[in-house]
C-alpha cells in the first residue's frame, strides 16, 4: 500500500475527499497531514479521522530550501513515500523533487497550461473563457508545470462568480483526485517525457 503525506494550507476539502475515499478501492494510507500554518481547518479534519497532523510553519524558516527540507523530513519520518498537495499554497524547492521524483501530485483549478499559479479561477472569469477545468499533474521544478495526469473541463456559465465557479470545480476535484491517486498508488501510471500513460489501457 502506498503511504502518502498530504500537504495543506487551508480548509482541506480535497483532504476530506481523500479521507472519505479510503477503502479497498483506494490503496493508499494517509500517514500524515502537514500544514504550512497552524490553526487551519484541514488539521482538524485529519485529527477527526485519526490521522497524525503536524505543522511545519513557513514563518519559521528563513528560505524556501530550509522549509522544503523540513517538509520532506517530516513526511519521511512519518513513513510517506509520496506527497500529495491538497490546497497547499507554498512552492517546494528542488530538494523535494529530488527526494520524491515523480511522487509529488498536485491538483489545480484550471486546464493547464492555462492560468498557472494563484487566482486561477478569478483569471478565468476575467479573461472571459467559456471553459476552464481541473488538472491533476506531477510536480516538477516549475509552478504548475509538471507532466499532466488527468484533466476534466468545466463550463463557465453566464453570470458565474468566482464562488459559484470554484464550487463546481471543487466538485470535480473531489471526485477526480482520489481516482488519480488510486491509479498512481496501484502503479498503473507510466511517464514518458512529459506524457503520462495509463499502463492498463
Amino acid at each position: 500500500m502506498t503511504r502518502i503525506a498530504v500537504l495543506v494550507s487551508g480548509n482541506g476539502t480535497n483532504l476530506q475527499a481523500l479521507i472519505d475515499a479510503r477503502g479497498e478501492a483506494f490503496p493508499v494510507e494517509i500517514v500524515s497531514v502537514i500544514s504550512d500554518r497552524p490553526g487551519v481547518r484541514a488539521l482538524g479534519r485529519a485529527r477527526a479521522a485519526g490521522i497524525p497532523a503536524q505543522v511545519v510553519a513557513w514563518s519559521e524558516y528563513r528560505d524556501r530550501g530550509l522549509f522544503t527540507k523540513a517538509i520532506c523530513e517530516a513526511a519521511e519520518e512519518a513513513g510517506a513515500t509520496a506527497l500529495v498537495l491538497a490546497g497547499f499554497m507554498r512552492i517546494l524547492g528542488a530538494e523535494a523533487i529530488e527526494r520524491f521524483p515523480n511522487r509529488i501530485l498536485n491538483v489545480h483549478p484550471a486546464l493547464l497550461p492555462a492560468f498557472p499559479g494563484a487566482q486561477a479561477v478569478e483569471r478565468a472569469i476575467d479573461h472571459g473563457v467559456k471553459v476552464t477545468g481541473v488538472t491533476i499533474h506531477f510536480v516538477d521544478e516549475e509552478v504548475d508545470h509538471g507532466p499532466i495526469i488527468a484533466q476534466e473541463p468545466v463550463p463557465v456559465l453566464p453570470g458565474d462568480t468566482v464562488e459559484s465557479l470554484h464550487a463546481r470545480l471543487q466538485e470535480v476535484e473531489h471526485r477526480l483526485y482520489p481516482q488519480v491517486i488510486a491509479d498512481f498508488a496501484s502503479g498503473s501510471l507510466s511517464i514518458e517525457g512529459r506524457t503520462v500513460w495509463r499502463t492498463d489501457r
